[in-house]
């Protein structure tokens, strides 16, 4: 890996991505984003790894995507490349992901942070999406995620002139879980990724499926759905310990079977 750095156990269970080119602000080019989609595949198939953070620096998460790689390209390169298939396979894996943001989420980088399941957030942190400000729109999902995390006012806004949302306001508008001191992001990362991480992987697996299928369905549907996850949930191992556990007044012990 060149431009990612990948901690398989950062702590029990947690495994730390963090996004490298400090000197372009991390901007996501080609070769992040197939490294990056080839690390979660990984850690999705190790059975040791719960729960996912992905993280950039202090000064920036992403500031958007490698425009020096997009700036020649015609409508035509841009089908063949097919740079939003390596977006579709990060969007798949089933292990929770939480994205820790310091300073810059731009563009792609904020089409980033919202494909992750949560976000903790710096108070340095600012989300945007300025790609009208040279003369193109989102293409990773920032039209879709963003309007149904902070609504269609506010979403329009945001596209429609570039204009940042500083963390606060992301957090007051729903975009974000919560705003802490830049020392403690990171740190406030790992302390939910290891809550996640102490649940049935079986249940949290088929419970973030079921959250993610809410935006894609109508109720009756949907309600089917984690009617469907909620049943297979006695088929495993996990159910068994965690209603036993909670039977006999102690702490479970999930295997993840």
């Amino acid at each position: 890996m060149e431009f990612i750095l990948v901690t398989p156990q950062a702590q029990p269970h947690v495994a730390l991505i963090q996004l490298n080119r400090p000197k372009e602000l991390n901007a996501l080019n080609l070769q992040l984003m197939g490294e990056l989609r080839d690390a979660l595949k990984e850690l999705d198939e190790n059975d040791e790894v719960r729960a996912i953070i992905i993280t950039g620096n202090e000064r920036a998460f992403a500031a958007g995507a490698d425009i020096k790689q997009m700036a020649g390209k015609t409508a035509i390169d841009m089908l063949n490349i097919d740079q939003f298939s390596t977006w579709d396979q990060i969007r798949k894996t089933k292990k929770p992901i939480i994205a820790a943001v310091s300073g810059f989420a731009l563009g792609g980088g904020c089409e980033l942070a919202m494909t992750c399941d949560m976000i903790i957030a710096s108070e340095t942190a600012m989300f945007g999406q300025p790609e009208i400000k040279i003369g193109v729109m989102p293409g990773a999902g920032g039209t879709q995620r963003l309007t149904k995390a902070i609504g269609k006012a506010k979403a329009m806004e945001m596209v429609l002139t570039g204009k940042f949302m500083p963390a606060e306001e992301a957090e007051k508008q729903g975009l974000i879980n919560r705003v802490v001191p830049v020392e403690l992001y990171l740190d406030e990362a790992f302390k939910l990724a290891a809550e996640i991480a102490k649940m049935s992987p079986v249940a949290t697996k088929l419970a973030k499926e079921s959250v993610n299928r809410s935006f894609e369905t109508q109720l009756d549907e949907g309600l089917h759905f984690e009617r469907k996850n909620f049943y297979l949930c006695f088929a495993s191992e996990d159910q068994t310990e965690g209603m036993n556990a909670f039977v006999e007044k102690r702490a479970p012990e999930f295997k993840g079977r």
